[in-house]
């Protein structure tokens, strides 16, 4: 039988009392990490464009957009707020399944439950744990034994679509026939690839928005009695035969369903760019720290890993002289320069404006990449290797297992409340500094909450 409906099954009958402890906190940090950084992405480029289109669509007021205050119909306003969330690549990852879950997530189940009303902490918590676990499942279970960040698929809209519909199906109280359908109804609009990242294209922070209403939409066709291809992901042209030549861990994909959630390995990210970088931006801050490297001594810069972070260097040239802030976002060389030059990496760094500092693009431009297979690790980004070479021959060379903000180095609770409180403070309508320690409370308590919608109430309270 086909795994949609052990996953339909799980997502339906499920109940809150059956989700580890460690979940639950995980999506608590989820919830506050996402609302962040979607503040914080509100003003980007391609977000205040957005807005525009899906405003003058008019419609409902079911649902807010995040950092504008506006209630527009649900489908209309996930898209938004999920594009803002992706908008700075600032947004969570699982490192093996390759897919930002909580730009996705949590943007579907805050508009699909503003849209019921009346639900709580608790039913937030489970249909966001479920969704963010058949996401990270499906990416877990891709192409076990090769690289599928070199596959060209964008994973997290690809698999987002699918989760997007268990997330809103749970929310909406669909039986399991209708969460099957949910499911079959949103691979039939599953899509998403990488080309945008290699064309330094708006639409690299588009899809989670493309995924969140995708998967709304389904959810809400389900439940009016339109049917989907009930075997999508195992089928004869379901997801994992037609997307991936049947190259997938069959086992993976079901194993301990309902038991283990894959949410507790889902981690936040210090930087505001493509978490694969990260140990190298590590390498360079540790560098500069502990060797007092002035940048102007530098002759060459060689970051030695394995093959996943050969796409945040390649083409060189371009990935050297970023052409704008995606660009950027995806560079490797980018990250290292700007570690060395203006110390860790913030917001300010990955803009338009920002890819034009002379000094940056001085050291960038002498970083370069070598692939070491031995380093390289399935479904994870470390270890690396950073080599600086002054002018007059001086070699400094560090080696690091993993970055901060992985597993092995993950944020706290407390750490992701410091990145909150600096995200608000990019919000596109202020939010108060006392608006925004009362957000955190909610969050810290959420499983106490009678109503999920008080936390965006509180965000855009006058």
């Amino acid at each position: 039988m086909d795994a949609t409906f052990a996953f339909a099954k799980n997502i339906v009958d499920l109940k809150y009392e059956q989700i580890p402890q460690l979940a639950v906190e995980a999506e608590k940090k989820q919830l506050l990490d996402t609302l962040g950084v979607a503040l914080a992405g509100s003003s980007k480029d391609g977000v205040k464009e957005l807005f525009e289109v899906v405003k003058s669509w008019g419609g409902k007021r079911q649902s807010t957009i995040i950092g504008y205050g506006i209630r527009l119909p649900a489908p209309h306003s996930a898209q938004v707020n999920a594009t803002m969330a992706h908008a700075l690549d600032y947004d969570d990852g699982h490192e093996a399944a390759l897919v930002h879950t909580g730009a996705v997530v949590v943007p579907t189940c805050l508009a699909i439950a503003e849209q019921k009303g009346k639900v709580s902490g608790k039913g937030y918590i489970a249909a966001a744990a479920l969704a963010t676990d058949l996401m990270c499942r499906l990416g877990l279970s891709t192409r076990p034994n090769g690289n599928i960040a070199g596959s060209g698929w964008h994973f997290t809209p690809l698999y987002g679509f699918l989760g997007a519909a268990a997330g809103a199906g749970r929310i909406l109280g669909l039986n399991e026939d209708q969460m099957v359908n949910a499911l079959g109804i949103a691979y039939h609009q599953t899509a998403g690839n990488m080309q945008c990242i290699k064309d330094g294209a708006l639409t690299k922070r588009m899809g989670p928005g493309f995924a969140a209403r995708g998967g709304i939409a389904a959810a809400l066709m389900a439940q009016r009695g339109i049917t989907g291809a009930k075997n999508c992901l195992e089928g004869q042209a379901g997801l994992f035969t037609l997307y991936h030549e049947g190259d997938y861990d069959a086992k993976a994909l079901v194993q301990d369903l309902g038991i283990r959630f894959e949410s507790v390995n889902v981690s936040m990210k210090p930087y505001p760019c493509c978490g694969i970088g990260h140990i190298f931006i590590d390498l360079a801050l540790a560098l500069a720290q502990e060797q007092q490297i002035r940048t102007g001594d530098i002759g060459e810069i060689k970051a030695i890993g394995g093959e996943s972070p050969r796409s945040l260097s390649e083409p060189l040239e371009i990935k050297r002289n970023p052409r704008n802030g995606v660009d950027a976002q995806f560079s490797l060389p980018w990250g290292v320069a700007t570690a060395l030059v203006r110390g860790t990496p913030s917001m300010e760094h990955y803009t338009d404006e920002a890819v034009k500092n002379d000094d940056i693009l001085t050291v960038s431009r002498k970083v370069s990449y070598e692939v070491d297979s031995s380093l390289t690790r399935h479904g994870a980004f470390g270890p690396g290797i950073l080599r600086v070479v002054t002018k007059e021959g001086k070699e400094y060379i560090r080696r690091m297992e993993s970055p901060r903000g992985s597993q092995e180095r993950p944020l706290t609770f407390n750490d992701c409340v410091t990145k909150f409180f600096d995200c608000v403070s990019y919000s596109m309508r202020p939010v108060s500094k006392e608006r925004a320690k009362k957000v955190v409370g909610m969050i810290e308590r959420l499983e106490k909450l009678n109503d999920v919608t008080q936390i965006i109430r509180l965000v855009h309270k006058e």
